[in-house]
């Protein structure tokens, strides 16, 4: 015996009591490990001999095979394999190739069909066991990736179904990274735009803009914690032939599983057809606008003229006493300043003052004036006029006589809201950056179809001869003049409040002498 072959006997493993293990305590030892790898193994293994046969085998592959251990162990490697693998696989002759070069092959692809089993997808590798610079035994390793390669498939399949849906959409859909450069271009984009991917791929978003926009773009994108809140914005597009496309976009943000931009979607939608179907739209309500217009115009301009015309006739007859001459002309008089308040409103409604005639304005007083004016009326018609203003300073920019023309519609259109009498509540107040006037009364209220039509112009529901309908249409024209909005809420039979909403203008700062 060699001295290392001596060295190797006197290294023996210490047991636990300080006993040395026999040789053959040891060798049991090993076989029951070697064996507990084999039934641990998430594989298919097969320990295979020079000869071709196998030695072990573990349970996975017994089970997936149905074969019991007595007719695996022992047998020939192609007689415990299927034919699917052992003759379409050549794999004898792939173990023979490991004993022969010792090498190991690796991550080789097969299927194989049990009997009454689905088609199943595997990955084999064969191990060589090398002693003393010779393969003893081979391992064969069989893993099964049929689910892998199931869920690989399904991965696939959502990947082409999710491709041809933006693809096939009818907007354009567009990705960049976080700076904003074009990462994908969709069809949709393509045949707006006329450029293609290869076109665009180097390109920054706001490179494809048209060159008003391109600004504004590229200081979004500097920002895209901002711009992915921000909704329907509309950035047009410039085209191969130079004509520009409006465009709606909405933007999200692609994030990582911690939370950081990765890139930006952005959905665009053509607007195109929507713009064109706007102008026309817009045109019939004109038309439609002129010609209720024109028809107001002729019915109320049409009266005065007619007293006018009967009356001029009977100037030229003759017999006719003094007082019927002045009656006469005292008719025709009121015909033409009636025609001639018409057309004012007329021109007040269509031309508004300009706003060099707008100057800081404190809404108490203008409360406070037209509500004094109005006093003698509210006691004749039985009405209690309320007023409740703000303590704090109100000023807009404004035209005082404007806005008092405005006061006085309301009330007046309350007043005859409420015949019977009634109480009208005055409001006034500052609201953030606005001042709210409202004008509230206990009168008969408005029905809901006549809400949307309240501010047309000629539009009115008391008797002829009682209105033009221009009263309303004059104070939307004058409140709209103020950058200010009007708004109605009413309900038939529970009254009408008409809100006014003007922005403020800053109060002043009192200086100290």
């Amino acid at each position: 015996m060699s001295p290392r072959d001596k060295a190797g006997e006197n290294r023996r493993v210490p047991a636990e009591d300080g006993v040395q293990p026999r040789t053959a305590d040891r060798e049991g030892l090993y076989e029951r490990r070697y064996k507990m790898l084999l039934s641990g193994s998430p594989f298919s293994v097969l320990a295979i001999d020079p000869h071709l046969r196998v030695v072990a085998v573990n349970e996975n592959f017994l089970r997936k095979a149905r074969r019991a251990e007595a007719e695996t162990v022992g047998k020939r490697l192609a007689e415990v394999l299927p034919a699917s693998i052992a003759v379409d696989m050549a794999m004898e002759n792939r173990v023979r190739r490991v004993f022969e070069t010792r090498v190991a092959t690796r991550g080789e692809r097969m299927a194989y069909r049990a009997p009454g089993v689905p088609l199943g997808m595997y990955y084999h590798s064969i191990i060589p066991i090398i002693s003393d610079n010779i393969v003893v035994e081979a391992l064969l390793f069989i893993e099964d990736v049929t689910e892998q390669s199931r869920l690989s498939e399904e991965i696939r399949r959502v990947e082409r179904h999710l491709a041809s849906v933006v693809e096939s959409a009818n907007d354009l859909i567009i990705s960049t990274d976080p700076q904003g450069r074009i990462v994908t271009w969709n069809s949709a984009a393509e045949r707006v735009t006329g450029y293609g991917l290869k076109e665009v791929g180097t390109r920054f978003f706001y490179d494809v803009c048209a060159a008003e926009c391109r600004p504004m773009v590229r200081a979004s994108f500097e920002k895209v914690e901002l711009l992915e809140h921000m909704s329907q914005l509309e950035w047009n597009l410039a085209t191969v032939s130079d004509r520009v496309v409006p465009v709606s976009w909405v933007f999200s943000a692609m994030r990582d599983e911690r939370g950081a931009v990765v890139g930006m979607v952005a959905i665009g939608r053509d607007l195109t057809e929507r713009r064109k179907l706007e102008a026309q739209i817009l045109q019939t309500q004109k038309l439609a606008a002129l010609g209720v217009m024109a028809g107001g115009i002729a019915h109320e301009i049409r009266n005065p003229l007619g007293v006018c015309a009967a009356a001029s006739q009977f100037l030229l007859e003759e017999n006719v006493t003094q007082a019927f001459l002045r009656e006469c002309a005292e008719k025709i008089l009121s015909g033409v300043q009636r025609a001639s308040f018409i057309i004012e409103n007329l021109l007040q409604f269509a031309r508004p003052d300009a706003p060099e005639s707008m100057h800081r304005t404190d809404l108490a007083n203008v409360v406070v004036n037209t509500v004094a004016l109005i006093t003698n009326e509210a006691k004749l018609k039985k009405v209690q006029v309320l007023q409740f203003i703000s303590e704090v300073p109100v000023e807009v920019n404004g035209n005082v006589n404007l806005l008092e023309q405005v006061l006085m519609n309301l009330i007046f259109n309350a007043f005859k809201a409420m015949p019977e009498g009634g109480m009208l509540e005055i409001n006034l107040g500052p609201e953030g950056d606005e001042a709210v006037l409202s004008v509230r009364d206990s009168g008969c209220g408005i029905c809901r179809e006549d809400l949307d039509k309240i501010f047309d112009p000629f539009y009115t529901t008391q008797s002829v001869g009682d209105g033009t309908g221009l009263g309303l249409s004059l104070c939307y024209a004058i409140i709209r003049q103020h950058s200010g909005v009007i708004k109605v809420d009413s309900a038939e039979g529970k009254g009408t409040t008409v809100a006014l909403r003007l922005p403020r203008t800053k109060v002043r700062e009192e200086r100290t002498p």
